[in-house]
């Protein structure tokens, strides 16, 4: 397996779609898949069509980023649009397939899916892993029916993002682009794949157990009390400051955490809004009887992860890969600000002249050990490719 990365900060949608895809081709002639990250201040379909022009037979997946990208040139973004591209060639088959969320249920979407992505790849068997982008919404619901067809298969990727959570994302499929629904891509190789899915936060001693919730996002009780109230006590603050928009900020740095069954992950819930009620929403599903954790950072635990977590993946994975695709919460990314030079630092410096993209999502996707494909929210989803 080879990696090639390529961006470009160009004026039009058109002039940058052209430009990456064309340092893609000059690097390679094998390229199985494009993994693509944009801006939301492009036209996507504009975007998108101009790199098909340059790349012709090479599907792409991927999705709108949070502010910006790294690569090995660093932070690409900020207040310039932009384009990155890592691209995959080499000993390998690629599946891909996506839909807008009108066209069916999101399980029985992502069952049809996995059936359109085995069918683009020639293939009547699982993948040995795959990737998925989608809309900050239903994404369980996705990786259900997935898993309805093929089975548990390792997978990675994230949900597409805005600037400015306006719901402005756009997803990637092909020369296709849409702001709800599911993408897919299915990988056929020998190669093989590690995965790192973390929060990086420490655990507090304080939690308690989901009384009752308002659908699957909103947690209107803990321990028999109102959530946010629970929330507001154990952070010492008063409950009326959390109400509404400001609860996502301040819980960066003490979102909830949820264990799964062996407690290898700590998924990460992201208490996303105040409600009036003091219920809390929260970015990622939560089901009653679940105990929640308080977590605990502060930004430069959060600066600090992305090399901690990019480290334990090397060492996860054993040998160098051929490329890395690291997943980055925009969350994080929001709470880190102006100190993303030394993200991306890191990011360069962990790689080691390996090829590598990282995006900045609204949701990450991945799993620990023999655990279930999970979902999370201010999390890193890190992977070894090749």
């Amino acid at each position: 397996m080879q990696g090639y990365v390529a961006t470009s900060i160009a004026g039009s949608a058109a002039e940058a779609g052209a430009e990456v895809a064309k340092k893609i081709a000059a690097q390679a002639t094998d390229a199985k898949v494009a993994f693509a990250y944009g801006s939301c201040d492009y036209d996507s379909a504009e975007l998108l069509g101009a790199i098909a022009a340059e790349l012709p037979g090479v599907p792409v997946v991927g999705n709108t980023s949070f502010t910006g990208i790294i690569t090995p040139e660093g932070f690409v973004g900020g207040d310039t649009p932009f384009v990155g591209i890592l691209a995959l060639g080499g000993d390998l088959a690629v599946g891909c397939a996506g839909a807008a969320r009108s066209e069916g249920e999101p399980r029985e979407l992502g069952a049809r899916l996995a059936k359109e992505a085995m069918a683009a790849a020639g293939k009547d068997e699982a993948p040995a892993y795959w990737y998925m982008a989608a809309s900050p919404a239903e994404e369980e619901y996705y990786i259900k029916g997935v898993t309805d067809v093929i089975g548990r298969v390792p997978y990675f990727g994230g949900s597409a993002a805005d600037n400015t959570i306006e719901g402005n994302w756009m997803l990637y499929s092909g020369t296709d682009a849409f702001a709800d629904g599911c993408v897919v891509a299915f990988f056929y190789t020998d190669e093989p794949f590690t995965n790192k899915f973390t929060g990086a936060y420490a655990e507090t001693d304080k939690f308690g157990v989901v009384t009752k919730m308002n659908g699957d996002r909103a947690i209107a009780e803990i321990d028999g009390k109102p959530a946010l109230d629970v929330y507001a006590e154990w952070r010492g603050m008063d409950v009326n400051a959390l109400i509404g928009a400001p609860l996502l900020s301040e819980s960066i740095v003490a979102p909830l955490g949820v264990k799964d069954r062996l407690g290898d992950l700590v998924a990460i819930r992201h208490p996303m809004n105040g409600n009036d009620d003091h219920s809390i929403a929260v970015g990622a599903k939560v089901v009653e009887k679940t105990a929640v954790i308080m977590m605990d950072g502060d930004v430069d635990v959060l600066v600090g992860s992305v090399a901690k977590t990019a480290s334990e993946l090397k060492d996860k994975a054993g040998a160098k890969p051929a490329a890395y695709h690291f997943v980055h919460c925009g969350g994080r990314r929001a709470a880190i600000a102006d100190r993303i030079g030394e993200v991306a630092d890191a990011f360069i410096a962990q790689a080691d002249g390996v090829p590598f993209i990282a995006e900045f999502t609204f949701g990450e996707y991945g799993y620990e050990d023999d655990g279930l494909n999970a979902t999370g929210g201010l999390m890193l989803s890190f992977t070894a490719l090749g």
